[in-house]
């Protein structure tokens, strides 16, 4: 494995290689859980069995019984109710010699019998073919030698300590438990408590299939949840990847993220995203291809005009003459700077519009001040024009928008600047602010020659001009950038000329209201 695998892997290949090494982990816990389970199981039953044989000692001490033969059967007969629940209990004395068996007496009986035709089998300690019986009852019980198991307890150091052996004998998994019986703080002999427990190894069995089961119910559900995550997210998002790389290495563009653009979840609105995202950025390119064409072309001509004029100029001595020259060529660079000034202008709303964050707005703040401005210009002036504002129709109305305060303040100004430009001396604009439908709506209205065009329309082109004798003060951007920057903030724009008698120009302002 590199070492920067997980930097440059795939997502479902990280997420399969987290949940093996989950997987190995749990593996190892499970394995180290199922080792241990069993010794717990045996060390529990081997600790009830040595209640019993604590108590079978205190009875022992109490009823001073000696240790024969007759003694021991005696008290087992006595005390019967100590081994019910067992399936074999044993006496040895301190030279291992078998004093009292419970399999010699016939423990279905209300009192112990003898039981005629009993055998020791030898002791069969092999693990294999393991059986377990679930239909076994407590009296069918296998006969085995347990005189070495009381010998290898007697010689242990310490024989405080109990000797738990859990072995399978005669196809059944027996827990036996042995320990000393004192009198006086001195052994006696020896006790033995032998039980059949398969319901240990089955307790296993059940622990070690739900296990089982669990893991592999787990690892579907991974395996379903990766196929998943591979259709419905990976692989849509490898297909943006290409599409995103055929766009940057200027390829053909590839339409496999097509289908899921009609997604409604995540992956769709990502798409739908970076699809309207790449459509206007190729939008961007094309407005600026068409825009820089367009910008060179009127550029050229005045140069082609300046460069005439300047030609002229230097091979002429006619005072007058040279005087209009002069008068051409300050025309021709107002023309260009003018050009140059609104271009730039242009290309900085835009970047300022993507970057600003649009606020809650009185529109009719905005444009009281910026009437204010132009009416104390206008009064410095020697154009005799007053802008006067109408809020008749709003009737107390506050005219909220959702905008940029700055290009809102653009959008007034460029109008009233090119009402003003057209208007004559002497003249009044106005100004009408009010409501239409669900759209603040703001008029302008001037006492000028109005529009010529049959498609007034055209003069939001940019570079649209038909007014020769303002052909220097004007670039034919200013209500093209209005019409850019309203569009923006989600509105319209009308051009037309006044209805009935009044002559001018009425420009229509529609913005959304902001509630």
């Amino acid at each position: 494995m590199q070492p920067n695998f997980f930097k440059t892997s795939s997502i479902l290949r990280k997420f399969l290689v987290f949940n093996l090494i989950v997987f190995l982990f749990l593996g190892i816990l499970t394995f180290l859980y199922l080792k241990s389970i069993k010794p717990s199981l045996v060390q529990d039953r081997s600790n009830h069995h040595a209640r019993i044989i604590d108590n079978t000692s205190d009875h022992i001490n109490r009823l001073n019984i000696e240790f024969t033969k007759e003694s021991i059967t005696d008290f087992l007969l006595s005390t019967r109710f100590l081994f019910q629940n067992l399936d074999r209990v044993q006496l040895y004395d301190l030279n291992s010699n078998l004093l009292a068996d419970t399999d010699t007496l016939d423990l279905a009986q209300d009192i112990f019998a003898r039981s005629e035709d009993v055998q020791e089998a030898p002791i069969d300690t092999s693990d294999e073919n393991l059986n377990i019986s679930k239909n076994l009852k407590p009296t069918e019980t296998s006969n085995f030698k347990t005189q070495n198991y009381v010998r290898e307890f007697s010689k242990q150091k310490n024989t405080k300590n109990k000797l738990v052996i859990a072995e399978t004998i005669n196809n059944n998994f027996y827990v036996m438990t042995i320990n000393s019986v004192k009198l006086d703080g001195k052994s006696k002999g020896y006790i033995i408590v032998s039980e059949i427990s398969n319901d240990i190894l089955l307790a296993v069995e059940e622990r070690k299939n739900f296990i089982l089961r669990t893991v592999f119910s787990v690892a579907i559900v991974i395996l379903i949840f990766s196929v998943f995550l591979n259709k419905y997210i990976l692989k849509p998002i490898r297909s943006l990847v290409l599409y995103t790389k055929a766009i940057k290495e200027k390829d053909v563009k590839i339409g496999k993220h097509e289908k899921y653009l009609q997604r409604k979840d995540e992956v769709g609105q990502l798409s739908r995203s970076l699809n309207e995202m790449t459509e206007d950025l190729y939008k961007r390119i094309n407005i600026a291809e068409t825009f820089s064409s367009d910008l060179a072309h009127e550029i050229r001509n005045p140069l082609t005009s300046l460069k005439g004029a300047s030609e002229v100029l230097e091979n002429t001595s006619d005072n007058e003459k040279r005087k209009k020259l002069i008068k051409v060529i300050s025309h021709d660079v107002e023309r260009i700077e003018r050009l140059i000034t609104d271009y730039s202008q242009m290309l900085k709303d835009e970047a300022t519009l993507s970057r600003a964050k649009m606020t809650k707005i009185n529109l009719s703040n905005v444009i009281n001040s910026v009437v204010e401005d132009f009416n104390s210009d206008l009064l410095n002036s020697n154009k005799n024009v007053q802008i006067k504002i109408n809020n008749s129709k709003l009737n107390g109305t506050k005219l909220n928008v959702l905008g940029v305060e700055s290009k809102l303040e653009q959008i007034i100004a460029n109008i009233l600047d090119n009402a003003v430009s057209f208007s004559p001396s002497n003249s009044k604009i106005s100004v009408i602010c009010g409501i239409k439908k669900k759209d603040a709506q703001l008029i302008i209205e001037d006492e000028g020659p109005g529009f010529n065009e049959k498609n007034i329309d055209k003069v939001f082109n940019r570079f649209y001009s038909n007014r020769p004798e303002k052909f220097g003060e004007h670039s034919g951007l200013g209500l093209n950038i209005v019409k850019n920057i309203i569009e923006l903030h989600g509105g319209s724009i009308i051009a037309s000329n006044q209805a009935g008698n009044k002559k001018g120009a009425r420009i229509e302002v529609l913005l959304p209201i902001y509630k």
